[in-house]
């Protein structure tokens, strides 16, 4: 077998791969014998078939099949082998490339479009300044954090007093007829109440006030009007139900809770940080400011990239893409795209393309890789970070690492953890080439530039 490639220009190659008879005979006799032991022929036990009458009947397509395969090998091990960095994925060249007859054997040739990655050179040193925006971390914001960290770390607790609009009301749920007990009627044990959330101000003010031990007459579907869910919820019953219920319901008060926030102390420092691992509120406002800080790293580092990219991008100037290519393999490879989406997306995905080719070599010039230490990494500041939205904090390493080792059991997730990996790297090392001059910004200074952006993309 020969394979050959022969450039067309910079970006543009075609690769001729020559197939003789004797490459593939072999193969192809073993493929039938292995097909004739299988074989369900009327009129022959399996493996008894002649294997002129299997070849006769079936080698056309056993023959295309393995020639495929061939073929589909020669052209990955070719581009692996010289190292070539190919644009989406070879396709049959239009004018070359003859039909195949496989109903004789014979000599054949293939002939693949081959899209080549521009070449780009990077040549970065301190010289090339780019600013680092970073976050100030203002009293104003530590003590939204702290009132967020008391909030949810607060608890219920018994109250005698009259209940108010946000208070838990506990009782016994009795539904009535002519004003007494119904025989067989609903019946709930353990109801609970929020008067906040009944949408009839009538119904939700005869529970502000209320206090234990009081019993209170209501009609639920006026309470929760519309809302058949909360309606079942409460009732505990299906919500086709819940149209049959009556108007009135007795509601015997026997526990009312309010929320309490968690006291700046010792116990929610530890639920917040750890058991000890901060003494007093001074060390726990340093602890919430840094905390602040790591969360708006990823934020900054993201501008940072933004603006780097800019630079990088002036510095390579314009650079020819297989563009006539890559909208064939776009519409060969998407099946809701048309020539005209890609038209008219065909500028914005080349625009990534090249920052895409622009990572790439500065991952090439500077030997930067993803090892499996560092796939775990991301991985659990990810679950981390998914934990933290909901308010769980200091969670257990192994309970993260668990999460985390599920998260990456799923090949989407990992190549985005991959992509993202990388993608730090690939900023940690820009920091230290390029001449990074740092500047503090209010958190309002700079959601301003993701607002210009968004301008843009409307304007666009």
């Amino acid at each position: 077998m020969n394979v050959s490639l022969t450039n067309v220009d910079s970006v543009n190659a075609i690769l001729q791969i020559s197939v003789a008879k004797a490459d593939y005979q072999e193969k192809l006799d073993n493929a039938l014998k292995t097909f004739r032991k299988k074989a369900n022929i009327p009129g022959f036990r399996p493996g008894t078939v002649p294997v002129g009458m299997v070849k006769k009947m079936y080698g056309k397509s056993i023959l295309a099949e393995e020639i495929n395969k061939m073929v589909g090998e020669s052209l990955y091990n070719y581009i692996q082998e010289n190292k070539l960095n190919v644009l989406g994925e070879p396709l049959p060249n239009e004018e070359k490339q003859q039909a195949i007859d496989f109903t004789t054997e014979g000599d054949y040739d293939f002939y693949f479009d081959i899209a080549l990655a521009p070449a780009i050179e990077l040549s970065l040193s301190k010289k090339d300044k780019v600013k680092y925006y970073k976050i100030d971390v203002n009293q104003e914001l530590i003590d939204k954090q702290i009132e967020s960290y008391k909030a949810n770390y607060g608890k219920y607790d018994k109250i005698e007093e009259g209940a108010k609009e946000t208070d838990l009301i506990r009782g016994i749920i009795s539904e009535l007829e002519d004003g007494k007990v119904k025989e067989g009627g609903i019946n709930v044990e353990a109801g609970i109440v929020m008067p906040s959330y009944m949408k009839d101000k009538d119904e939700q003010a005869k529970f502000v006030g209320a206090k234990a031990g009081q019993t209170i007459v209501f009609n639920p579907g006026k309470a929760y009007e519309g809302n058949e869910t909360e309606i079942a919820s409460l009732l505990h019953i299906e919500k086709n139900a819940v149209d049959a219920i009556a108007p009135e319901f007795k509601f015997e008060i026997t526990e009312i809770t309010r929320y309490k926030e968690a006291d700046l102390d010792q116990d929610l420092f530890d639920k917040v940080f750890g058991a000890g691992n901060v003494k007093d509120a001074n060390e726990f406002t340093e602890k919430v400011k840094e905390t602040i800080q790591d969360q708006f790293t990823p934020d900054s580092d993201y501008k940072f990239l933004l603006d780097a990219k800019e630079l990088l991008e002036k510095k390579i100037g314009d650079i020819q893409f297989p563009d006539a290519f890559l909208k064939r393999w776009l519409l060969a490879s998407g099946e809701e795209r048309t020539a005209q989406s890609i038209e008219e997306d065909y500028p914005k995905i080349v625009a990534d393309l090249k920052f895409h080719l622009i990572k790439e070599q500065i991952a090439k010039d500077n030997d930067l890789k993803i090892e499996n230490e560092d796939m775990k990494i991301i991985a659990m500041q990810a679950a981390r970070a998914q934990f933290a939205q909901y308010g769980m904090m200091n969670l257990p390493d192994e309970m993260v690492e668990n999460y985390a080792n599920d998260m990456l059991k799923n090949k989407d997730n990992a190549r985005n953890l991959l992509d993202r990996a990388m993608e730090n790297k690939i900023i940690d090392s820009l920091k230290t080439t390029l001449g990074v001059e740092e500047k503090a910004i209010s958190l309002d200074e700079f959601r301003k530039f993701f607002e210009k952006e968004e301008d843009k993309t409307e304007e666009a």
